[in-house]
């Protein structure tokens, strides 16, 4: 379906099939994060996403491949939203530090929201076929050298292996979220636990 701008171009919109296919694919993934956390990638069948999803599991094959393509769209959507949002943040912001606080309230903010994706990512990536690995593994480069470029422009004596190190404890502080903030809490628990990831992760990113 169209519809004509105010310049007289046509726009694609979505339409209603197509925005119901698009949800019913985002419904089986959030699923799978979950089943995945829970379980392990080996621990769950294709009909135990399709029922956790509301879909019969021969309906999951509309939307995937099998499996493995779940686990694939996952993991590498994921790497892709963190480098696309982070690469958001940083731009628009006016100067480094800014770029840098910026950079750590976004990924806290994916670590409190997303805690059964970064267990999937611990223990499952292994289980995707290599192209589909290094695909991740590519995106998570580039996403940890755009918080080194920023963190280069605030300690440019600092070597790039010692910044490397810096972002990527960094990462595994901040990534802790699974284990240090309680499975199900509340958002009062989320809350408590942003400011001090929040201030450890500057603190040791600038670590004199």
């Amino acid at each position: 379906m169209t519809e004509v701008a105010e310049s007289g171009q046509a726009t694609s919109r979505p339409t209603q099939r197509s925005q119901a296919k698009a949800d019913r694919r985002a419904a089986l993934l959030a699923a799978a994060a979950g089943l995945f956390a829970e379980r392990g990638f080996n621990g769950v069948s294709i009909e135990d996403l399709g029922a956790a999803a509301g879909v019969s599991g021969p309906a999951v094959y509309r939307h995937f491949a099998g499996k493995q393509a779940v686990l694939g769209a996952l993991l590498v959507g994921v790497s892709q939203h963190l480098l696309d949002g982070g690469t958001e943040v940083a731009t628009a912001a006016p100067e480094p530090s800014t770029a840098l606080r910026s950079l750590i309230a976004f990924h806290v903010d994916f670590a409190l929201s997303e805690p059964d994706t970064i267990r999937v990512q611990d223990r499952d990536l292994d289980a995707l076929p290599d192209s589909e690995r290094r695909a991740v593994r590519r995106l998570q480069r580039r996403y940890i050298e755009l918080w080194m470029d920023v963190l280069s422009s605030l300690h440019p004596s600092v070597p790039s292996g010692e910044l490397r190190m810096r972002v990527q404890a960094t990462f595994g502080l901040i990534n802790s979220t699974p284990h240090s903030v309680r499975a199900g809490g509340t958002s009062t628990d989320a809350a408590m636990a942003r400011p001090v990831l929040e201030r450890m992760a500057w603190a040791g990113l600038n670590a004199h």
